[in-house]
């Protein structure tokens, strides 16, 4: 059931976040593409860090975090933040909690953690937002099928299916 379970919901495309804190005056992070806004009064959002995440029990101690959601020319760093030297080389600032931002994200959403639920194999973790900023104008960094994928668009502002999911598409009916 498993296997399957992924094949079909791999076929959901989401966006993908690096969560970020300090813990121990040191930054952490982890990349992670169950992120969602939960609510908007008052204004909440959630994610979901596997139990096995390494960088999940400090971020959790740390109490806030930041949402830095990735842009399509931000791979590389998403593969550093899930390896064992995250923030080897990786500029960020502070945001106004103190959690790093990174440069070149599309937006970013500091939040309070609020609470955390069990969720399986997984936690879900709740923030209340407290700062939020969106400065990038470019394409989000997508997961999809089991691998990273972009967006593009046409002049004129109308999207259009990217190639590499033309042929995931054809023979699929739309009612």
């Amino acid at each position: 059931m498993s296997v399957e379970l992924r094949r079909v919901l791999g076929t959901f495309a989401s966006g993908v976040v690096a969560v970020t804190a300090i813990h121990d005056e040191k930054p952490v992070g982890m990349v992670c593409q169950s992120f969602s806004s939960l609510s908007l009064d008052p204004p909440l959002v959630l994610f979901c860090p596997g139990e096995a995440s390494t960088s999940w029990p400090k971020i959790r101690a740390a109490g806030r975090f930041a949402i830095n959601v990735l842009a399509a020319d931000q791979r590389r760093l998403c593969d550093a933040l899930a390896g064992p030297r995250k923030f080897d080389g990786l500029d960020w600032r502070p945001g106004v909690n103190g959690a790093p931002l990174l440069p070149g994200a599309l937006s970013w959403i500091e939040a309070d953690l609020a609470d955390e639920l069990p969720g399986g194999d997984h936690s879900i973790a709740v923030g209340a937002v407290t700062a939020l900023t969106a400065e990038g104008d470019g394409a989000p960094l997508l997961f999809f099928r089991s691998s990273f994928r972009t967006l593009t668009s046409v002049p004129g502002g109308s999207d259009r299916v990217p190639r590499d999911l033309i042929g995931a598409l054809s023979g699929d009916r739309w009612f």
